[in-house]
């Protein structure tokens, strides 16, 4: 781990003391010294270029350092780079709630600002509960949730998560909450309806990830699903609550999930491309009649949510340029380029020894292998192709920016078969 004189002094400095998300470190190799970002290129410090397939998990829709981010981030950093949220607001943040308001569907019209996807689902899920309770209804603190599904790494956000993964260890901590399978067919939904119907006034909410169940395994699913979802819902008066973090701002083909359904939640989530994949920042947006549950002369019925960095100005003034370049930019014609070259360049790889599947929707591209494959060689051999792609378990994954030159998506793709092969 030391003495390699290609890695920078603060590498070799700093090593020792970090804590590395995902990975076990006695066995993992060492990461990779980043230099710089452009475009839809990692620089490391030794000079090598790496092509980055997934958009630094999923944020950075519109490329690295895109001009127009950045100078706008630049000059709120020279007027007010921070100011706390409570009793105070400022420009960036109102301008963004407003056209927040304006791209979602229905009256998705009330935005609370964090600084996380997971705090995103935490405020979502408080913000279920506590509509019953304001309504002086009692009992209704569970969720059901669906099998396969990821949302978040913290408590509350693990509880509706896929409990067959890695947060099963934490078992003993978690709540227990309804976790079925997906309504993807008449039994299944018949069977989900059966349990609402025994669990209904327990049940604060149903909560998913429209259309791709992302980090449990890219698992896709048609809009019919989340039709059955609405119709469920309203029949037993449920919260509906959307988890568009991944999906959300055109990974899906259209600039959130949901509209595929032609299906308006309840409340949904945003955050990773939110700022363009500058700054962190994520949203939990509320329909009109969740926020009218809160709006009271009781001090008691106020959410008692605050995060300290909540609204974050250079955050929002991030956020804000990056809805610009959705509205300059051919975003969602990208996407459809992208989605194309996908499915040609992952093709080959249906025919493959050990593939179980290949699937692309919008700006995602996965290969689904028989079984788990060695990940640290894999992302080791991806490495030395020039790429930076991260499998996990079994899926081998794509979902880059959406600025991404045609060669370097093929780059891409053409490496995914080389490997495999």
């Amino acid at each position: 781990m030391t003495g390699d004189s290609t890695r920078p002094g603060w590498f070799e400095a700093g090593l020792d003391h970090i804590w590395r998300p995902y990975v076990q470190m006695k066995t993992a190799p060492p990461p990779l010294p980043v230099e710089r970002t452009d475009g839809c290129r990692i620089v490391l410090a030794d000079g090598r270029e790496l092509i980055d397939g997934i958009a630094s998990w999923w944020t950075a829709c519109h490329g690295y350092n895109h001009p127009h981010i950045r100078e706008t981030v630049e000059r709120q950093l020279a007027t007010m780079p921070h100011v706390m949220f409570g009793g105070l607001v400022h420009e960036q943040a109102l301008t963004l709630a407003r056209r927040l308001a304006a791209l979602t569907p229905g009256d998705l019209d009330r935005v609370f600002f964090s600084e996380s996807g997971s705090v995103a689902v935490e405020v979502a899920m408080k913000m279920a509960v506590q509509y019953w309770l304001n309504r002086g209804v009692r009992g209704r603190s569970k969720f059901v949730a669906f099998k396969g599904g990821y949302h978040g790494d913290t408590t509350g956000a693990m509880a509706v998560s896929d409990d067959a993964g890695m947060h099963g260890i934490f078992h003993a901590l978690l709540p227990r909450h309804l976790r079925v399978d997906l309504p993807t067919d008449n039994a299944r939904a018949a069977a989900l309806s059966e349990l609402v119907e025994r669990h209904a006034d327990e049940i604060a909410g149903i909560i998913v990830e429209p259309l791709v169940q992302g980090a449990g395994g890219m698992l896709f699913h048609d809009a019919a699903v989340l039709r059955r979802l609405r119709q469920l819902a309203a029949r037993y008066d449920l919260l509906l609550i959307f988890d568009e973090i991944f999906t959300g701002f055109g990974r899906t083909g259209t600039m959130f999930a949901c509209e595929q359904a032609d299906v308006v939640p309840d409340i949904v989530t945003l955050g990773k491309a939110l700022t363009g994949g500058t700054l962190p920042l994520a949203a939990t947006m509320a329909r009109r009649k969740v926020f009218e549950a809160f709006w009271s002369d009781d001090p008691k019925h106020a959410l008692m949510h605050g995060p300290t960095f909540m609204a974050n100005a250079l955050a929002c003034a991030a956020a804000n340029a990056s809805l610009d370049l959705f509205e300059r930019e051919p975003r969602l014609e990208q996407v459809r380029r992208i989605s194309a070259s996908l499915a040609k360049g992952l093709a080959p790889c249906r025919d493959m020894p050990g593939v179980a599947d290949v699937r692309v929707k919008g700006a995602i591209g996965v290969v689904e292998m028989e079984r788990i494959v060695e990940l640290d060689a894999m992302r080791t051999r991806f490495f030395e192709e020039g790429v930076h792609i991260r499998p996990f378990d079994n899926v081998i994954y794509l979902t880059p920016s959406f600025t991404i030159e045609p060669d370097e998506l093929s780059t891409l793709t053409g490496a995914i078969t080389k490997v495999i092969q």
